[in-house]
C-alpha cells in the first residue's frame, strides 16, 4: 500500500471564510485519484492557518485593550507561557479545519481524527486518515512529518498559499527568486530552528529538523492549483519547490 501524505494549509481551507469550492474540487480530486490508484491511501494534516492566526490575534487585542492594572492580573509568567497558550488556540482551529475535511471524505475516512501522531493506530481503515495539530512547540507540518515516518511515506506534500519557496519574502524583497530545488542544509538557514505560534514560513523548523533527520521529501506548492497537485501524487511534472 503507497501512502501519501498531505499537510493542508488552514489558510487554504478557510483564508476568511471557509472556501467551500476548494474543499469540494479537492475532495473530488483526491476521491478520483484513489479511485484510479486502488493500492494507495491518504493522510491529510490540517492546518490552522488564518481561523488561528485570528484567534490568537483576537487574544493579543483583548488583553492590549485592558487597563493595565487587570493586565497584571492576568498575564501570563512570561513570554514562553504566552506562546504556550497561543499555540493550543491554533491547535483548536487545526482540529476543527480537521473534523470538516474528514467529514467531507465520509466512508473513506471512518477513523477518528487523530491529534496525536505517536498515538495513531500502526493500521487504519479506510483510504483517507485525518490529523489535526497535537501540542504546542510546532505547526501541523511536524505532525505530517512524524506521520510520514509512521506509515513509511517517503515524501510529505505541503499545500499552502505560495505555488514555490522564495529565497526571500517576496512580497517585501521584489528582487526574491523562486526555487524549484534545495537542500534542506540551504532550506534549514532559511527558516532558522525555533519555532514561535503563528509563524509563516514555507515549512516548520523543527519540522524542518525532523525530515531532514528522516531523508524525506518535502514538495511546496500551491494549494490551489488542483490539477498541480494531481500531477504530483502522479509522480508528474509539476510547479513547486521540492526539498530533499
Amino acid at each position: 500500500m503507497i501512502t501519501k501524505v498531505l499537510s493542508v494549509g488552514g489558510s487554504i481551507i478557510a483564508p476568511d471564510k471557509v472556501d467551500t469550492k476548494f474543499l469540494s474540487d479537492f475532495t473530488s480530486m483526491i476521491v478520483s485519484w484513489l479511485k484510479d490508484n486502488l493500492e494507495t491511501r491518504v493522510i491529510l494534516v490540517s492546518g490552522g492557518g488564518t481561523p488561528a492566526r485570528l484567534y490568537q490575534n483576537a487574544y493579543k487585542d483583548t488583553f492590549n485593550t485592558l487597563e493595565p492594572s487587570l493586565q497584571n492580573i492576568v498575564k501570563f509568567a512570561d513570554d514562553d507561557a504566552t506562546n504556550y497558550a497561543c499555540d493550543w488556540i491554533g491547535i483548536m482551529a487545526t482540529r476543527l479545519n480537521a473534523q470538516l475535511l474528514k467529514t467531507c471524505f465520509g466512508s473513506l475516512c471512518p477513523s477518528d481524527v487523530i491529534t496525536d501522531p505517536t498515538a495513531a493506530p500502526d493500521v487504519f481503515n479506510g483510504r483517507v486518515l485525518v490529523a489535526s495539530g497535537w501540542k504546542p512547540g510546532f505547526s501541523t507540518d511536524n505532525d505530517a512529518v512524524l506521520l510520514a515516518e509512521k506509515y513509511n511515506a517517503s515524501t510529505v506534500i505541503n499545500l499552502s498559499n505560495i505555488e514555490k519557496v522564495y529565497t526571500d519574502d517576496p512580497r517585501k524583497n521584489p528582487n526574491a527568486k523562486s526555487l524549484d530545488t534545495i537542500s534542506w542544509d540551504d532550506f534549514r538557514k532559511m527558516v532558522g530552528d525555533e519555532w514561535v505560534p503563528g509563524k509563516n514560513c514555507p515549512f516548520d523548523p523543527i519540522a524542518s529538523k525532523k525530515a531532514a533527520q528522516l531523508g524525506l521529501t518535502v514538495i511546496c506548492a500551491g494549494g490551489k492549483n488542483i490539477s498541480n497537485i494531481r500531477s504530483i501524487l502522479d509522480g508528474a511534472t509539476y510547479i513547486g519547490t521540492t526539498i530533499k
